[in-house]
């Protein structure tokens, strides 16, 4: 009797062991179950810890503003996916919730939000926010560019970045930009600029949303009268004096008058005439006047120049004419 005892003993304690061994195993999955039942918070949290991640790098930590072009879409229910520009007043349509106010508020903070208010209608939405046009968190680039408008500033920002994206200066761009923060409107600051950005590292100054960038226009000098290319000359930084500009117009004619040549300047008190002396400031007797933006520099005929040319050729003509008649 001892060993059926035995064996029916063993077979009891086995029993026992794989009921204790399912009983565990079905009380686990309840368990976890019942821990997430008690805690949605948790889960709400890890799904936004989830969407947090899945946003794109540029977009964490900006704010959105009015003009914002925002895409929304809701997994599993396509019929909510739209597109809603941020009004003036900051706010967004969504399907269901109405206008939501979200300016001011990071992507992520308003896909939070979004799904908060959605979630009086859904159970567990899941809304993924994308914004398409950064509108607010642009900087305009106007001026002597090839394309002004309002570029977008996302993430760390420099001028150069910015006029490149402009499509680079134009040809009469000249050496100045403004830079007006929107945080400091009445504070403006001017950047030296040069033909080849890389030239002055220093004028890479840091542009952030909101700000203005204005390239300003070269100075001209303008050169009329007796010169061989009468012109608009752009100023270099260093200045334009009265021997280069006529240089750079092609010099003067055979019938300039020298000793005429004179610049209009623009004053607060109307325009002023001052006269030069060409001949003594071509052979350094004088000195040789800087040129101003606008200034006009005139170089005059002298009547005397053209009456003795024609004589010349009068005297030209008439000499060939008998030349001709002598012929046999």
């Amino acid at each position: 009797m001892q060993p059926a005892q035995s064996k029916l003993s063993l077979r009891l304690r086995t029993a026992l062991l794989s009921c204790t061994i399912l009983l565990i195993l079905y009380t686990i999955p309840l368990a976890a179950q019942d821990s997430k039942a008690e805690n949605p918070a948790n889960g709400n949290a890890n799904s936004q810890e989830t969407s947090a991640q899945n946003l794109p790098t540029a977009s964490r930590g900006l704010h959105l503003g009015p003009g914002d072009l925002v895409e929304i879409s809701a997994y599993n229910v396509p019929e909510l996916n739209t597109k809603a520009r941020v009004t003036s007043k900051g706010d967004i349509y969504f399907p269901f919730i109405g206008y939501t106010h979200v300016a001011g508020l990071t992507v992520e903070e308003a896909q939070t939000l979004v799904e908060k208010r959605l979630g009086e209608f859904l159970k567990n939405p899941q809304v993924s926010l994308f914004v398409a046009e950064y509108t607010s968190q642009g900087a305009s680039v106007l001026g002597e560019v090839n394309r002004p408008g309002v570029y977008p500033v996302l993430g760390e920002q420099h001028l150069f970045d910015l006029i490149s994206a402009a499509g680079g200066t134009s040809e009469k761009a000249g050496h100045s930009i403004t830079v007006t923060h929107r945080s400091a409107p009445d504070q403006p600051i001017t950047v030296a600029l040069s033909r080849n950005l890389t030239d002055k590292t220093e004028s890479n100054v840091a542009v952030l949303p909101g700000d203005t960038v204005i390239v300003h226009k070269a100075d001209i000098v303008y050169v009329v009268g007796e010169v061989g290319r009468p012109s608009a000359l752009l100023m270099d930084t260093g200045g334009l004096t009265v021997l280069k500009a006529i240089a750079l117009a092609g010099g003067t004619t055979r019938t300039a008058k020298l000793g005429g040549v004179k610049i209009l300047r623009k004053t607060p008190t109307g325009m002023e005439e001052t006269p030069l002396q060409l001949k003594k400031i071509l052979s350094a007797k004088a000195p040789d006047p800087v040129l101003i933006a606008d200034d006009i520099l005139i170089v005059p005929s002298s009547f005397g120049k053209i009456l003795a040319g024609r004589s010349l050729e009068a005297a030209m003509q008439s000499a060939t004419m008998v030349s001709v008649l002598a012929i046999p």
